[in-house]
């Protein structure tokens, strides 16, 4: 195996396993917010911490599992050409699409949100529910580089993989075959 598939094939697994990881997050979201629902029409109390602990599950999801899509085809792209191409118009589709769009648009969402969350971290930001919230707005502020790191990482294997498609390696995943990969 060439040094290159393993690299992406690297890239890839860590956003796999991040995401697999991670998926347990939504049972969690749905398990809180049945307890949040509960305890608020049966028993009439309200929790704004347990209310905040969705939004913090979900962003986590959200921002953190992009990269999962990403290595499961899960985006969302404008399918205009996409899906009548050809698999090598596919792969040359999407080394264009990262270097125009995906890197710049995590280079650009990285270098906003720094002097973001740097901010957020020289206070400690807390809920601004006070103590009745999570006093960590501060790490929810850091998914957005998350987001933007992960991203970027998982683009770099989607350019080796489809440059080594194009090279006449097979890639890892069935990405070029005609048949997309869905998030399992």
């Amino acid at each position: 195996m060439s040094p290159l598939k393993r690299i992406a094939n690297a890239i890839d697994a860590i956003n796999d396993w991040i995401g697999r990881c991670l998926a347990w997050l939504t049972l969690g979201m749905v398990l809180v917010t049945f307890a949040v629902v509960l305890m608020r029409y049966v028993f009439g109390l309200g929790s704004t911490l347990l209310q905040e602990f969705v939004v913090y599950m979900h962003a986590i999801v959200f921002m953190v599992c992009a990269g999962y899509a990403l290595v499961h085809n899960g985006h969302v792209r404008c399918d205009i050409f996409y899906s009548a191409a050809s698999p090598r118009a596919k792969a040359i589709i999407d080394i264009v699409g990262t270097f125009i769009f995906l890197i710049p648009t995590c280079i650009l969402v990285f270098w906003v949100t720094w002097p973001y969350a740097a901010a957020s971290w020289a206070v400690l930001e807390g809920s601004p529910e006070g103590r009745m919230g999570i006093p960590a707005v501060f790490l929810l502020k850091s998914l957005i580089l998350v987001l933007a790191g992960l991203l970027a990482l998982q683009s770099v294997s989607l350019v080796l993989q489809s440059a080594l498609f194009l090279a006449g390696v097979t890639p890892s995943r069935g990405r070029f075959d005609g048949e997309e990969e869905r998030v399992a």
